[in-house]
């Protein structure tokens, strides 16, 4: 008894492991909220969605499962061959022999490592396809989305879809699912050969993989929970750095600079902490497999030595030098499989809860479609009516009731009213960035429902308050929707606009650069390249949205010329607050809790001293009063 206090020891030691580990896996909440893949979608349904983006490399995943093959038998036939020359050398042996075996092996090896070369170059370049793939399917879905679904979806969320997310399904194809097939393969390879070598040192080695599996369950739901944390606070931080980079200006204005950077070194913190807390998980687990896998090796030595001490068997197998060695090698190969095994479905999962966020945006229908029989407009000559149109954001909340107008093709109509009193809501419904609930929009006598989306829109021209520029040059911030459009016409625009007066003192013109929403122009200039943007492509509708709104006086004399220029182009829709902007529209619609309360021309609506007149006479004081 007293020869096998070793192993005895040994054993006590793994025992006390893994009862401290199988306490605090007791001890640990098994809840749903605690860990970082709680999913709707079952693992059946997110593979077979999957396997579509994988179904054009079939013949590529194939060859990568040969070539595989291949540098499996390098791990499965090293150790034999080395074993085989340890014996050889302790025998008489012919030098041509030993350099024959020798000769095998190291083509074995480079064989391998062609075939290991080659499987991860097909992986990597299936991978960027694949992933490639999907991040034009989420990009292009999520251009089909309504406004009221871009409202509703935070950017940082579609952004996080359409990079992250992706990768990580990327690499679940070129290393996850490619490695757990090897491994499996490796381990059952590896333990054939280790049967068919020695199965008696095969049993001992087999004591070791239940507590190998035990760690790996405990470690599982270690690692979730960890995983959990450092995502939660990594996005606590790009939360808050987002918005506190955004409102830097306020921070500073308000001398708010030490506190909010007590709150940054807080979340900080929190990661760093979670971090930590990654780190202790696996800077156990890793060393525990390792314990076990020497404590094999251990055990192979110890009966190895006495066996060949003793001259004993070990349940009637005889262990010789040779076979030690084929064994401690067969012992690395098989437990550091295993210890990857148990990593790689904790990453499977992550994988699987990134392919369920992409696939719930792309689930999402859109709720603004072109209907089946949508026709094409070549053209449309401006006309556009409102019947009896009712709107409502969220149901019951009625922002138009009963709308009803008609605007002539080439007129200039104004909508004025309070806030929040409809005028916005209609322009968006022209548009058809909304469907509304009940009545009928038409363009020259055509339901818009019954024109395809991107033919309606092509025919209008927005110009909002808000003017959104795109980081580039300002050429390409004006020929936005085509690149086949000379300078010459982009400049023509410019001054039709009054835009080539700025632009012509930029020391690089066109070409002159635009930092990201166009911040380094001021929101007058901003404007007139959004005039400029719009005039170029020759809409039949042009729709401005307090486009003169914010903007000092020399700057809207500059706009107001040029929308007297642009009122001889098409239809023109304007929505203004500064009533003096609009006195020359040949209709102005006042609206107030989403109905139409007046209508008619500047001097009509006067004339009738009505809200009109009551809004207006209310402003020219003020004006008064400013000049004054």
């Amino acid at each position: 008894m007293r020869e096998y206090l070793p192993v005895l020891i040994l054993g006590g030691i793994i025992g006390t492991f893994t009862l401290v580990f199988l306490i605090l896996y007791a001890l640990e909440k098994d809840k749903k909220s605690t860990m970082g893949f709680e999913r709707h979608m079952a693992d059946k349904e997110i593979v077979r969605r999957l396997l579509r983006y994988a179904k054009p490399y079939v013949g590529n995943f194939a060859l990568v499962l040969v070539i595989m093959l291949f540098s499996i038998v390098y791990d499965i036939t090293s150790p034999l061959i080395i074993g085989h020359i340890v014996d050889t050398v302790q025998t008489d042996f012919e030098m041509d022999y030993l350099l024959t075996i020798v000769v095998c092996y190291a083509g074995i090896l480079v064989v391998s490592l062609i075939c290991t070369f080659l499987q991860a170059m097909i992986l990597q370049r299936i991978g960027q396809k694949i992933l490639s793939q999907i991040r034009l399917d989420v990009f292009t879905h999520v251009e089909k989305l309504s406004h009221e679904q871009l409202n509703n979806i935070p950017v940082g969320k579609l952004v996080t879809r359409t990079t992250n997310d992706p990768n990580a399904i990327s690499f679940l194809f070129t290393n996850i699912l490619v490695t757990l097939v090897k491994n499996v393969m490796v381990i059952f390879g590896v333990l054939g050969a280790m049967l068919m070598l020695n199965y008696a040192l095969t049993l001992m080695v087999l004591c070791f993989v239940p507590f190998v599996v035990l760690f790996t369950v405990i470690f599982r739901r270690f690692s979730r929970k960890v995983h959990r944390k450092v995502s939660d606070a990594t996005t606590d931080l790009n939360t808050y750095l987002s918005e506190n980079l955004s409102g830097m200006k306020i921070i500073q204005i308000f001398n708010r600079e030490d506190r909010k950077m007590e709150d940054f070194l807080t979340r900080s913190r929190n990661l760093q902490k979670a971090k930590y807390g990654r780190m202790y998980v696996f800077g156990v687990f890793r060393p525990m497999v390792y314990m076990l896998n020497i404590s094999s090796v251990m055990c192979l030595f110890y009966f190895g030595a006495k066996g060949h001490l003793q001259g004993t068997q070990l349940l009637g197998q005889v262990i010789d030098g040779s076979v030690i060695v084929s064994f401690y090698m067969y012992i690395s190969k098989f437990f550091q499989p295993i210890q990857a095994l148990a990593e790689q479905f904790d990453m499977l999962q992550r994988s699987f809860a990134s392919a369920e966020k992409i696939f719930s945006v792309l689930d999402l229908e859109p709720q603004v479609v072109d209907e089946p029989d949508a026709m094409e407009l070549e053209e449309i000559r401006g006309e556009i009516e409102f019947r009896d149109v009712w709107f409502a954001y969220k149901p019951g909340e009625w922002v138009l009731k009963g709308v009803s107008f008609h605007v002539e093709p080439k007129q200039t109509v104004a909508f004025v009213g309070a806030t929040g009193s409809g005028k916005t809501t209609i322009l968006s419904l022209i548009c058809r960035n909304y469907d509304i609930q009940k009545g009928q929009i038409l363009i020259d006598g055509i339901d818009i429902k019954k024109i395809k989306i991107s033919s309606l829109r092509r025919h209008f021209g927005q110009m909002l308050q808000d003017v959104f520029l795109f980081a580039g040059d300002i050429r390409s911030n004006i020929i936005l929707r085509s690149e086949d459009i000379a300078d010459e016409a982009v400049w023509e625009a410019c001054r039709y606009v009054n835009a080539d007066k700025f632009i012509g003192r930029l020391e690089k013109g066109l070409d002159e650069p635009v930092r990201e929403r166009g911040n380094n122009f001021s929101a007058g200039q901003r404007q007139l390249l959004s005039f400029a943007r719009t005039i170029l492509h020759k809409p039949s509708v042009m729709i401005l949205d307090e486009a003169t709104a914010n903007i000092d006086t020399e700057t809207e004399l500059l706009i107001q010329d040029s929308l007297e220029k642009m009122k001889n182009i098409g239809t023109m829709l304007i929505v203004a607050h500064r009533l003096s902007t609009i006195q020359h529209s040949d209709n102005i619609i006042l609206l107030s809790d989403g109905q139409i309360v007046e209508q008619g021309s500047h001097q009509q609506l006067l004339a009738q001293h009505g809200r009109y007149y009551q809004l207006y006479t209310l402003q020219y004081s003020k004006e008064q009063l400013r000049k004054v």
